[in-house]
């Protein structure tokens, strides 16, 4: 937003500056004083706290509270698609624990995957679904949720495995045509979609092998299958009738993604097939859930088990230790944090736009470029950077899209070098923070903290490296010229 309604004050790197360094310096004391449980409150308070010092900066350059709320309503109002979609997901787990998706993924994956490769093979598996279906969010909520329980059977890291998880997911994800972030890439920089996926091909084949590689080591060094796996099988096999049939759900919910059917719909109605699904095959279960409620009537005790699962999810209660901490879990109170934690983060990001501090830090980071290098180091970092404070990662690929467009021009490069760098540093890095509205789903989601899973997301983690080494080097760089030449040029 423009400072006009005060001529004489405007925006200084002072200023600019000092909700960032609140921020940072608020962050560190909750990381200090709290640890991993950071994420449970201590956090949302230093996002407000911040949100409040932006706000009085905005004062300071003639913008009223009124406008820096407006801001905040509007941040927010970015995220409620996201908070519905994983509100959903909470209860997807529910159900899918309850009518026994999860427990038959499990079940079937411990005889067929080998823990000796299994970090590989989930990030595979994991990308392969990702390309089809074009989004990652929709793997970690459904592959992804078994995959942790049959790492757990394996007694493998849940760090790592997540690590392989959202690598798969993303890989996929970035080069399919159906993803969300992909289009707008392409859309944000003006270029065609396909030579925005061929393009990416550069940086992001190089990163996935690579990481494919590493997971495969790791996966050959802590190779042990334990012995409790006969003891975890018989347990789910006493607490839930077993079947292929119980996949139908996960079949469901890939198909209507595949269709581009809108996922928050297309969850609800995977949850709610997981529940008539419960009902049929698992009727003593659902009992137990419900509770003993001796004056309900059987339908009731039914409708009673069924409900609690959607709002707070399964409570397994097998005898066997790791198997009830495995599937006690789900539920759309399970995700509230969650949404806290995207709410607050939003509402920071949007007082930052509508008063105009994230737009001048970006151009603040503009004037340092002189090389193809710095221009994409300078890319990568604002995307990171615009991630941390927007806590999105659809305002961080739009927003130094077009932004940078001419930039990239200046210098001679193709808006495709500036679009895939968009999805190297923007798409890949939402993952790797807490508040952003990917981290905070990625970790609620799979049960993981995001910093404890972020030094094992090692395609996110290689990208923007990648990226940034081919700026440098000039490789991969396709020029200007390309862009108005008849013929395709080599990239």
């Amino acid at each position: 937003m423009s400072n006009s309604q005060h001529p004489g004050v405007s925006l200084t790197p002072l200023l600019a500056f000092t909700p960032i360094v609140f921020l940072i310096a608020l962050l560190a004391c909750s990381v200090y004083l709290f640890g991993s449980d950071s994420s449970y409150g201590a956090n949302q308070i230093a996002l407000v706290l911040a949100s409040c010092v932006a706000a009085l900066v905005g004062r300071r350059i003639g913008i009223s509270w009124r406008v820096a709320q407006e801001g905040i309503v509007e941040g927010i109002t970015v995220g409620l698609g996201p908070v519905l979609i994983l509100l959903s997901v909470g209860m997807l787990i529910g159900t899918w624990i309850l009518c026994g998706t999860v427990p038959a993924m499990i079940y079937y994956g411990v005889q067929v995957l080998n823990p000796g490769i299994f970090y590989a093979a989930s990030a595979a598996i994991c990308a392969i679904v990702a390309i089809s279906i074009g989004s990652s969010w929709t793997v970690a909520g459904t592959l992804g949720i078994g995959l942790m329980g049959i790492a757990g059977s394996f007694e493998l890291s849940p760090a790592i495995t997540a690590g392989a998880i959202i690598s798969g997911a993303y890989f996929g994800d970035k080069l399919s045509p159906m993803s969300d972030t992909t289009n707008l890439a392409a859309a944000a920089t003006g270029v065609d979609l396909f030579d925005h996926i061929r393009h990416m091909l550069w940086t992001t084949v190089p990163s996935f092998t690579i990481a494919l590689l590493i997971f495969a080591l790791i996966g050959s060094a802590n190779a042990t299958a334990p012995s409790e796996i006969e003891a975890l099988k018989s347990s789910l096999l006493g607490e839930f009738n077993i079947g292929l049939h119980l996949l139908l759900p996960l079949v469901l919910m890939l198909g209507l993604v595949y269709k581009r059917f809108p996922a928050y719909p297309a969850i609800v109605v995977s949850a709610l097939t997981g529940a008539v699904f419960a009902l049929l095959f698992q009727p003593e279960a659902v009992a137990r859930l419900a509770g003993d409620q001796g004056g309900l009537g059987a339908g009731f005790t039914q409708l009673k088990g069924i409900w609690v699962s959607l709002f707070a999810g399964y409570s397994s209660a097998s005898g066997n230790e790791f198997l009830d901490a495995l599937l006690s879990k789900g539920g759309m109170s399970s995700m509230l944090n969650t949404v806290w934690l995207i709410i607050c983060a939003l509402g920071l990001g949007g007082v930052l736009e509508r008063t105009g501090i994230l737009n001048y830090l970006l151009q603040l980071a503009l004037k340092g470029v002189k090389s193809t290098g710095s221009l994409v180091t300078t890319t990568v970092m604002t995307c990171i950077g615009t991630n941390i404070l927007a806590a999105d990662q659809f305002i961080a690929v739009a927003l130094p899209g077009r932004m940078y467009k001419d930039a990239y021009e200046r210098h001679g490069l193709s808006r495709l070098n500036l679009s895939r760098t968009l999805e190297d540093s923007a798409t890949l890095t939402s993952a790797l923070i807490p508040w952003n509205t990917c981290g905070a789903y990625m970790s609620a989601t799979l049960g993981v903290a995001t910093f404890t899973y972020a030094p094992f997301a090692f395609f996110n983690l290689l990208c923007p490296v990648i990226a940034i080494i081919y700026g440098f080097t000039q490789f991969a760089q396709k020029p200007l010229e390309s862009d108005r030449a008849a013929a395709p040029a080599t990239a």
